[in-house]
């Protein structure tokens, strides 16, 4: 997933509030999950029954938009966040030339989490975006797939996955080794300085 979402304030007339509200979508739906609540952050979506490998479980929908525009809501949401607003990222890569913005409460795939090991993986469709089954996924299951966070900022996105390889943070696999050196070599500074402060404290004054 890449950059954000971004809400417009725009002068609307009855006429066109009305007619908003009656095509005001529904939110997507699938047979094979329903939104719970997560254990790895907020909401999430969870299998309801046994979803075989290789099923495409629900489509990740939004709206389409220009790189341009992807960026410009990226800087949006970046100060959002700062001021301590919602800092989630919703904009997801479709190709070249656009992205799509699924931060519309319409778009139920938005609530999957990132998992380091994930249960999902996205692909590419005819133009749509789809959340397919990496592997069985038993019932009750959360669905995961990896968000493939750039290496550039993976300090602002920690990752509460909790799996086995799960490296701290919200990161693209290609990337996790040089996040999990950088931390071991913090590890081991912020060790380094520890021992060199109980060894001053113990020194006798004086010698």
């Amino acid at each position: 997933m890449g950059a954000t979402t971004a809400k417009v304030k725009t002068k609307t007339g009855a006429g066109t509030a009305k007619q908003a509200a009656t095509t005001r979508r529904q939110p997507t739906s699938t047979p094979w999950a329903e939104v719970r609540g997560s254990a790895i952050h907020g909401r999430g979506l969870y299998a309801v029954k046994t979803i075989p490998e290789g099923t495409r479980i629900i489509a990740y929908d939004g709206e389409a938009i220009t790189k341009a525009e992807s960026d410009r809501r990226e800087q949006l949401r970046h100060a959002r966040e700062k001021a301590g607003g919602d800092g989630c990222v919703y904009i997801f890569e479709l190709n070249k030339r656009h992205d799509i913005d699924g931060s519309m409460a319409w778009n139920t795939a938005r609530l999957i989490n990132h998992a380091c090991t994930p249960n999902c993986r996205t692909e590419i469709i005819r133009g749509k975006i789809w959340i397919i089954a990496k592997r069985e996924i038993a019932a009750s299951e959360e669905l995961t797939f990896d968000y493939r966070y750039g290496y550039e900022s993976w300090r602002e996105h920690p990752c509460r996955c909790g799996t086995d390889r799960c490296v701290g943070y919200i990161v693209a696999g290609e990337y996790r080794w040089r996040v999990r050196k950088i931390l071991k070599a913090e590890r081991v500074a912020r060790a380094r300085v520890e021992r060199t402060k109980k060894t001053t404290r113990s020194r006798p004054a004086g010698a």
